[in-house]
C-alpha cells in the first residue's frame, strides 16, 4: 500500500457559517497538526446564489444545486492524485432530491 500523502475534504467550509463549515474547518486543522507531512484539499459547497472567500486550501466549490459541478470536481479530484476523500455529509449541504448530486461525483471517483 502505498503511503498516505494527500486528502481531500468535501462538505461545507468557513467562511460559509454553518456547523459543518466549522468542523471540515476544524477537522482540515487537526488532520494538518497531526500530520504536517500531508497536504490537504477543500472541495467547498455553496449554497445557491452565494459565493465565498475560500481559504487556498479550498480547491474547488460545487455550487449545491449544478449537477455538472459535481462531475467537475469529481474529474479534478481524479487527476489531483488525492489519497484519500472525506465526505462531510448533513440533510440539505448536497442539491437534488433528498442531495442525489453527490452521487454523480462519488460514482465517479477513481
Amino acid at each position: 500500500m502505498k503511503p498516505l500523502r494527500r486528502i481531500a475534504f468535501i462538505g461545507n467550509h468557513l467562511p460559509r457559517q454553518c456547523g459543518i463549515a466549522t468542523f471540515t474547518h476544524d477537522l482540515n486543522q487537526a488532520v494538518v497538526a497531526a500530520r504536517p507531512d500531508l497536504e490537504t484539499w477543500v472541495v467547498a459547497m455553496n449554497d445557491p446564489g452565494q459565493e465565498y472567500e475560500y481559504p487556498p486550501v479550498t480547491r474547488f466549490e460545487i455550487r449545491q444545486e449544478e449537477i455538472e459541478d459535481y462531475i467537475q470536481a469529481a474529474d479534478f479530484l481524479n487527476g489531483s492524485d488525492i489519497d484519500l476523500i472525506c465526505l462531510q455529509h448533513e440533510f440539505g449541504i448536497f442539491g437534488g432530491e433528498s442531495g442525489s448530486h453527490i452521487l454523480a461525483l462519488l460514482t465517479r471517483l477513481n
